[in-house]
């Protein structure tokens, strides 16, 4: 194996890790909106007040589809471990997903009250949000077959350590592309200048042109260790929770550990970040001018110390990568606390930076790391268990905290339809802070084992 990719891997891993990363970004951003804005809104506050609140919607469809990835990734990743075909998981995965995604663009309260035959209000909002949950997990099978299993376990595969650095500040920026051109979309479906139903359909229906295009493009990686002909699939579904392999790669947890903990700090707010803004930073801030030096002055020193932090301890970590995963936890920690103590728009810029500086530095470096301490030829099997800590209890214990921390602050929406609705507060990000301070548990522990690898 190579320590320099070559240019179609650079496409492929550039091409699906955009595709995935835009339908999981319609995913975890735009659900949520679209519970809130779309099938919550009109809906009388008997109807509300005789299914769930929206916040209490959203951490529930939350975690259930963690619940959903971890048992997928577990069953998929450990096939494909055996099967040795990524390939077909990434692209017959990714042209379902899509599909799955754009039929997101049907569901309605009025079209839920057709299929089933319903006219009480109660009733059809309760289905109609059932659909939408029941839906995201179909949703999230598809995105953990050919994304979280297949894919990640193919990026396993064809790096090394020494290339591995720079494939995850590319996924990480990658992500971040995709992140902002699903909320150069979205942002029109949630202020209603386009439907929810064609921003679904459009979204979804390039997501399956991506599948299509991996029958051609990809192809399954050679590896040096063989998947074992007589090893048993049911054994090899629970060989991540043996005591035995725990303790050989205790490094791997630890860093696993450290990850689920920024994780869980992040879910806290993020499921409800985009309501927060629509509902809480943009009504505190009206009236203000956008594009003024009191507001335009601020924006760039936080993007230029966003661009600096990052690029400062990313050459730390080239050195020193305990002294820049430490500074990581400690700028996130001090965002997250700015953000808890504002909505002013300055302070939320000040408070942004830090706290993508410490989420961008460790993600990079924590799933580089992951990616060393598997071990080789075992990377599938080890994906549900990195779904456990990434994914499962972060999106299953994070939303319901941030769920508590909007309830206590009971903060409130009067909408077009005189209904009072609850929604998120800035006390989340404090939350949030807290459990941040956890990272540093594990990751003492991960910094005196060291994280010197060979090369694989």
């Amino acid at each position: 194996m190579e320590n320099k990719l070559s240019k179609r891997l650079w496409v492929n891993i550039l091409l699906f890790s955009f595709m995935g990363g835009v339908a999981w970004n319609v995913e975890n951003m735009y659900f949520n909106t679209f519970l809130y804005n779309s099938i919550y809104t009109g809906a009388s506050a008997e109807a509300i007040a005789g299914t769930m609140a929206p916040t209490t919607a959203i951490s529930r469809m939350v975690a259930l589809s963690a619940i959903t990835a971890v048992v997928t990734t577990f069953i998929m990743g450990t096939l494909s471990d055996k099967m040795r075909k990524r390939k077909v998981f990434i692209s017959v995965g990714y042209i379902v997903w899509g599909v799955i995604t754009a039929a997101f663009g049907l569901i309605s309260r009025d079209n839920i009250a057709a299929v089933f035959g319903l006219t009480d209000e109660v009733k059809i909002l309760t289905f109609t949000v059932w659909a939408v949950i029941l839906m995201d997990m179909l949703m999230t099978f598809m995105g953990s077959t050919s994304n979280d299993s297949a894919f990640n376990a193919w990026v396993t595969d064809v790096t090394t350590p020494k290339t591995r650095p720079q494939v995850e500040t590319a996924l990480m920026l990658i992500g971040f592309v995709a992140m902002g051109a699903v909320m150069g979309v979205g942002t029109l479906a949630q202020s209603g200048t386009v439907t929810y139903s064609a921003f679904f359909l459009g979204l979804g229906a390039i997501v399956t042109v991506c599948g299509v295009l991996g029958l051609f493009l990809l192809q399954d990686p050679e590896t040096k260790v063989e998947a074992s002909s007589d090893s048993n699939y049911w054994s090899d579904l629970f060989y991540g929770f043996r005591p035995s392999v725990i303790k050989e790669n205790s490094r791997l947890y630890l860093t696993l550990a450290s990850v689920c903990f920024f994780s869980v700090a992040f879910q806290v707010f993020f499921p409800y970040l985009f309501v927060y803004l629509q509902y809480v930073i943009l009504p505190a801030n009206e009236g203000v001018n956008l594009i003024s030096a009191g507001v335009l002055v601020p924006a760039v020193l936080a993007v230029a110390a966003l661009v600096a932090g990052i690029v400062v301890l990313m050459k730390v970590a080239n050195k020193n990568k305990a002294a820049a995963l430490f500074a990581g936890v400690a700028c996130l920690v001090v965002g997250l606390f700015i953000l808890s103590t504002t909505t002013n728009i300055v302070g939320v810029l000040i408070g942004v930076a830090p706290t993508f500086i410490g989420y961008i530095v460790l993600t990079v470096q924590l799933n580089a790391s992951i990616k060393d301490f598997i071990p080789v030829g075992k990377a599938g099997l080890f994906q549900g268990i990195r779904m456990i800590f990434v994914v499962l209890i972060p999106m299953v214990v994070g939303p319901v905290i941030g769920d508590i921390a909007c309830r206590n602050s009971a903060v409130t929406y009067m909408n077009e339809y005189g209904v009072e609705t609850i929604v998120p507060s800035e006390s989340m990000f404090l939350y949030s802070a807290v459990i941040a301070l956890l990272v540093f548990v594990p990751l003492f522990f991960l910094v005196k084992k060291g994280f010197k690898v060979e090369e694989n």
